[in-house]
């Protein structure tokens, strides 16, 4: 079955370019030259109406679509294909001064006030009857416009509004846990509630995990993060269902908040929508962003099930909400595009196409900026637009990774709950650690969920997976023991799906695949830390490990008192089945943790896309006999990369080797014969 997101860049004849367009941020005389200026820049999509339901439903009832007819008319007739949003993210000031009880609430009790975005409960059903009669509205309207090729459905989910304390969400919330337990007897085992004299006798008696006294009860904080993101969830369910009732047949996306983001959870979402979209900012101050860029595009891969996806944010230059916003060095937002598409990106979006002039993000960049264009970011704008144009035949063709990273939600909500051993040991982290050491070592791979089938890969890391269903975790045992090779990080597999303690010694779910038993987790002490027997040294996190049929690779050498003991093992390899279960008993440092996962990925045949100087990421785009070598140079030296018998994109052979000029990407297309099909789901 064709893809859709295929079937749009069909449609587009190429990759998608362009972004989101607010026309009623400007007056009628700009919008013609705003359609003049994207054909320039080679624009072929844009994303309208995000945040219009004010102008397209000034009162309770009263439609103007004026504006909309306008601009949608203007955009197909210059040949514009347009992904028209519902603006269901910014409810109008009427409707919030009319249901002041659909504001949310926040843990402590404080209602708060519209005047920005997302300013609403996701479980008001005051909210979902206007919503859903904006969507009915705008779908009615422009079905059938031929402009429309796509339904981009709310904003940024969760982005403001992930968590409503409110009585409304409180109700609701006690709805979900009757369809998820059934009894009062089953909660109360689940969330323990027999400890500190919690125990329910009435469903009633549940409130929403608001400010108390002391700790909160783990089980139900996870479960209110659970149902939170469901709630939005079902509030995206049903503005898709409507769509999908009125248009048959046209795409839905919704551009997911940052894959980096805590606040819902992201493959929920992804399993709901026809093309996967996400946003993504890089943080100018972190000198290794670029690195946060491949991560946050791999997870977009993995929750698009490897299928290309679309990037449907990203800044051209400087941001608005970080504290300094240094904009972006000459170059390096085509490297940013680049890098994007070539980690599996069909569509290269920004936000937002003419820089403002009011509002809380007029210092956030355009295409058109400030400036117009006479500035340098309208002259890449346009160069960018052509180039893309000229890396058509690339869309369609899938990344491939030989290594999967699992990455959850839940795990990461569980981990970072009150009351846990360390609070310095975060997911995010332990991800970007493990990730990082694989992009040191060139290894291309796939961010995907644990329940994801596992067999395509060679190897499969799970830096974070504190809480682990049981379903999981005997998957990785059954990948384990078919021959698949396999490393958990610290903490791993302590705890069932509703955060209980898995008894009869840690690591609970993994004792038999890894042969070991965890007597101690130790947590180190700020400025402590461990000796490593490779001379390096792990801070934040030890366990004291006893082997049960593991050989250690890596031991501590010395450590803090009440710290493993000398010698103890620090990192584990055990054979299971016709497999390998690999354990991390401590947060490594860089160096060790790229060596054990270059001795892992070794072992098990995965291999680097292409053999590359440190600082240049080498990904390779593939589909039947083409194959796509995107190289991309991130120091300030001219790099040289081996090739053999490939060209260029523009036809000219080279010889042997292809120069990637400092800052710069090239794509090398590959001949046939060397196209190694990798894993593919």
């Amino acid at each position: 079955m064709t893809h859709a997101l295929h079937t749009l860049t069909k449609r587009l004849g190429g990759i998608a370019y362009g972004g989101d367009y607010n026309p009623e941020q400007w007056p009628p005389g700009v919008w013609s030259e705003d359609v003049r200026l994207m054909r320039e820049a080679g624009v072929n999509l844009v994303t309208v109406g995000v945040f219009s339901w004010s102008r397209l439903e000034p009162r309770p009832g009263a439609y103007d679509w004026s504006l909309l007819d306008t601009v949608l008319d203007l955009l197909h007739t210059a040949g514009i294909a347009v992904d028209l949003a519902t603006p269901t993210a910014a409810p109008p000031p009427w409707f919030s001064r009319a249901h002041p009880a659909s504001l949310p609430q926040n843990a402590s009790g404080t209602r708060l006030t519209h005047g920005s975005r997302q300013a609403f409960c996701p479980s008001s059903p005051d909210y979902a009857r206007a919503a859903d009669a904006m969507v009915t509205a705008l779908a009615h309207r422009y079905a059938a416009h031929p402009a429309v090729v796509m339904w981009h459905v709310h904003n940024e989910w969760g982005n403001h509004n992930a968590l409503c304390y409110c009585d409304t969400s409180g109700a609701a919330f006690r709805d979900w846990l009757r369809d998820r337990y059934t009894t009062l007897d089953r909660l109360n085992d689940v969330w323990g509630t027999d400890f500190w004299g919690q125990r329910y006798g009435d469903w009633a008696e549940i409130d929403p995990p608001r400010e108390t006294t002391a700790f909160r009860n783990p089980g139900q904080e996870l479960d209110y993060r659970r149902f939170s993101s469901d709630a939005l969830l079902a509030r995206h369910r049903a503005e898709s269902a409507l769509l999908r009732g009125l248009a048959p047949g046209t795409p839905i996306t919704t551009n997911l908040l940052g894959t980096l983001e805590k606040k819902v959870d992201g493959h929920a979402f992804a399993r709901h929508c026809d093309i996967v979209s996400v946003d993504h900012y890089l943080v100018a101050a972190d000198p290794g962003n670029h690195v946060d860029l491949a991560l946050n595009a791999d997870l977009a891969r993995g929750m698009a099930g490897g299928r290309p996806w679309l990037l449907m944010e990203h800044s051209t230059s400087a941001v608005n909400w970080q504290p300094v916003n240094v904009p972006k060095a000459p170059g390096e937002m085509r490297r940013n595009s680049l890098s994007h598409l070539a980690r599996g990106a069909d569509g290269i979006l920004f936000f937002q196409w003419r820089q403002s002039r009011a509002g809380a993000e007029k210092w956030h960049s355009a295409m058109v900026p400030h400036g117009g264009t006479a500035t340098r970011t309208w002259g890449e704008v346009t160069a960018l637009g052509a180039e893309l144009a000229a890396l058509s035949e690339v869309r369609g063709t899938r990344v491939r990774a030989e290594v999967a990273l699992l990455f959850d939600w839940p795990a990461w909500w569980a981990l970072e709950l009150e009351a846990r051993p360390s609070a310095n040991l975060r997911h995010l982290d332990l991800v970007r650690e493990w990730y990082g050491a694989l992009w040191d070592l060139g290894i291309t791979c796939d961010l995907v969920a644990p329940d994801t089938d596992l067999t395509p890969y060679k190897a499969v890391l799970a830096p974070s997976l504190y809480l682990v269903t049981d379903a999981d975790a005997e998957a990785l045992h059954t990948y384990v023991r078919g021959g698949g090779h396999a490393v958990l990080g610290p903490f791993s597999g302590a705890v069932d799906a509703h955060d209980r303690v898995r008894t009869g010694g840690h690591p609970g779910a993994f004792r038999d695949l890894l042969g070991l038993v965890v007597d101690e987790y130790l947590p180190l002490r700020e400025g402590e830390s461990a000796l490593l027997s490779d001379g390096s040294r792990a801070p934040l996190w030890t366990e004291r490990v006893e082997a049960r049929g593991c050989t250690a690779w890596l031991r501590f050498a010395d450590g803090p008192e009440g710290g493993p003991a000398r010698g103890g093992p620090a990192v584990t390899r055990h054979t299971h089945g016709d497999g390998t279960g690999w354990y991390v008993a401590a947060a490594l440092p860089a160096r060790s943790l790229r060596d054990l996962l270059g001795a892992v990925c070794g072992e098990a045949g995965a291999a680097p896309a292409a053999a590359v100087p440190p600082g240049v990421e080498a990904v390779r785009r593939g589909a039947g006999d083409r194959s796509y070598l995107f190289l991309v140079n991130h120091t300030d030296t001219e790099a040289t990369v081996p090739v053999d018998g490939h060209t260029l994109l523009d036809g000219s052979a080279l010889p042997g080797y292809v120069s990637v000029p400092a800052g710069e990407v090239v794509v090398v297309r590959e001949a046939p014969r060397t196209v190694d099909q990798g894993a593919s789901r």
